[in-house]
């Protein structure tokens, strides 16, 4: 090699330490700049958040094609749904919303505590919201509330027993946060203070999963205690109106027979057998009052609840995506990472995060406030 040879490549060598050098570890190899970095990542964001809304917007219109065609099937249906359960989970991912705003700005500001603070609030939010939704999901497949031809008539007056759904839906998530117990009792006996921000967070979610189960089942026993008490008063209305009928019967039995000889008397018949099930089964006034009772027959009120699992579960499906990804974010943020150039990742999961929420703001009124 000649010395011109030697010099050139001497140089090539020392550019190539210095593009290196220039060259950050949280900037991607084929990006030039943080800024073109960012912008990049938010128009891929931006283009597939596009497919999300198409792909939802596919199930909207299925939902308004239905309803349209079977109005008092919607109707009859969503008086089964508990409003307060929708209710609380509108509210909670709302709040989860705030706490991943304010996460994107602690990461600009390098409030790395704060940040991993408001990731974890936003993940205990979305364990709440599982939680709810799976008593909800239990109490409806214990009730045969179920999609299609597997949906059972409530006005039938019998129910299958009690299976464990719930449990079933719990013992996944009971073993994850049993192993994050596990996680946290090692991150503090070895007191590592990446370990202990990783497992602070994640463990707390867990925790919250079985908060928002206990929640849920507290809600649902007022749901059912109401309506216990209101079936019995009309049952004793029903049977005091029966006396009364009784009573009157025999006044008016020769008026009857002298101005109508031979005609039969028209038996009462309770609201639950006008409505095709058995006379000793509850049934409550908004029943009653809906018109073309014979919705509850399977093949119709099977239609509702196939439209409502699959749009509810396709949403809990992107939930459970988005923890996965925040808990990402937990563990890259007690790295100290994110900083006012690198916050990308941030904005880009919160972006996706409100979307989400988004999508449950139509869902909530849509399912359960139908009138």
């Amino acid at each position: 090699m000649t010395a011109i040879q030697e010099t050139h490549s001497t140089t090539d060598h020392h550019h190539g330490d210095d593009h290196h050098h220039d060259h950050p570890s949280w900037l991607a190899h084929h990006f030039d700049d943080a800024e073109q970095q960012y912008d990049s990542g938010k128009l891929g964001m931006w283009l597939f958040l596009v497919t999300e809304v198409l792909f939802f917007s596919g199930m909207f219109c299925a939902y308004a094609l239905y309803r349209n065609r079977n109005p008092e099937v919607f109707e009859f249906c969503s008086s089964f749904l508990n409003e307060k359960l929708g209710a609380i989970n509108t509210g909670v991912l709302l709040f989860s919303s705030l706490t991943m705003a304010w996460a994107v700005r602690a990461a600009q500001l390098r409030q790395h505590q704060l940040l991993v603070g408001m990731l974890g609030a936003t993940l205990g939010c979305a364990a709440i919201f599982l939680g709810v939704k799976s008593v909800e999901y239990s109490h409806k497949w214990e009730l045969g509330l179920l999609p299609g031809k597997f949906y059972v008539a409530q006005l039938e007056g019998h129910h299958g027993p009690h299976k464990g759904y719930l449990e079933m839906l719990c013992a996944v998530p009971a073993l994850i946060t049993f192993l994050l117990a596990a996680y946290a009792v090692y991150a503090w006996a070895t007191k590592s203070i990446f370990h202990q921000r990783v497992a602070g967070p994640l463990l707390t979610a867990g925790i919250c999963f079985f908060g928002g189960v206990l929640l849920g089942q507290y809600l649902e026993a007022q749901e059912e205690a109401s309506k216990s008490h209101g079936g019995h008063h009309e049952h004793h209305a029903m049977a005091q109106g029966h006396v009364d009928h009784d009573s009157h019967e025999h006044a008016a039995a020769s008026d009857t027979h002298t101005h109508d000889h031979g005609a039969p008397a028209v038996p009462e018949v309770s609201p639950a057998v006008a409505m095709g099930g058995s006379p000793d089964v509850y049934v409550a006034s908004e029943e009653v009052n809906t018109p073309k009772a014979e919705v509850n027959q399977r093949s119709m009120a099977g239609l509702f609840f196939s439209i409502y699992y699959c749009m509810t579960g396709v949403h809990a499906i992107h939930i459970l995506g988005g923890m996965l990804v925040i808990s990402w974010l937990i563990i890259k943020a007690a790295r100290e990472e994110f900083h006012e150039q690198y916050f990308g990742p941030v904005d880009n999961v919160g972006l996706y995060w409100h979307l989400v929420d988004f999508i449950w703001i139509y869902l909530f009124p849509l399912l359960y406030l139908i009138t």
